[in-house]
């Protein structure tokens, strides 16, 4: 194994390391010296390679952006149906909380408390992204299928993406025991029944 294989390999473990830490202990504070001996390595090692927490933190969002966007690219090149296109989407989303917890306390924040403001900036950029993503095919509804949300495009594209965010939220709360895809087709329904007029 070459060097930089090496050491792209302890990153990805350091970062595998930090969410599961964050899956096992809801609500506790992660610290380099805890990180470093579930990682088996010096508080040292592993600023070779991270020169901060916010730079793991940072790893686990751009793993969070790198997932979700690459399969939502392929989403829109699938669906051409808008309705059905927002709701892989958004099921994509909540599926990849539940299958990633620790990283998920992320999302909400939970995990970012007392770290830099940047963090969760960037936090909220990937949900302001995934919201204009919605807009973007609410809006192409329009032109593409003759339809046209029975609110506002922004107000329709925040009504699904806050519902989204709560589920991801009493996930959290729950200490990762309600799944936020539960009964999701079922709301979907509800949710989006007179959504186009």
């Amino acid at each position: 194994m070459t060097k930089s294989n090496n050491k792209t390999s302890r990153r990805q473990q350091i970062l595998q390391a930090l969410a599961h830490m964050l899956e096992a202990s809801p609500g506790a504070r992660i610290t380099t010296a805890a990180l470093a001996r579930e990682v088996g390595v010096s508080e040292a090692a592993l600023y070779r390679h991270f020169p901060s927490k916010s730079k793991m933190f940072e790893g686990l969002i751009e793993f969070i952006e790198e997932t979700l966007f690459s399969r939502i690219n392929l989403i829109l090149s699938e669906q051409p149906n808008a309705l059905a296109a927002c709701d892989k989407i958004l099921y994509l989303l909540l599926t990849f909380t539940e299958r990633n917890p620790g990283i998920t306390r992320i999302l909400t924040g939970d995990a970012l408390a007392g770290e830099t403001d940047r963090l969760r900036a960037r936090v909220a950029q990937l949900y302001d992204r995934l919201e204009t993503q919605i807009k973007q095919i609410l809006r192409e509804a329009e032109v593409r299928e003759g339809l046209r949300p029975s609110i506002t495009v922004g107000a329709a594209a925040n009504l699904l993406m806050a519902t989204a965010e709560g589920r991801i939220a009493q996930f959290v709360r729950s200490e990762f025991k309600r799944s936020p895809t539960e009964n999701w087709q079922d709301q979907w329904a509800v949710l989006t029944q007179g959504f186009f007029r």
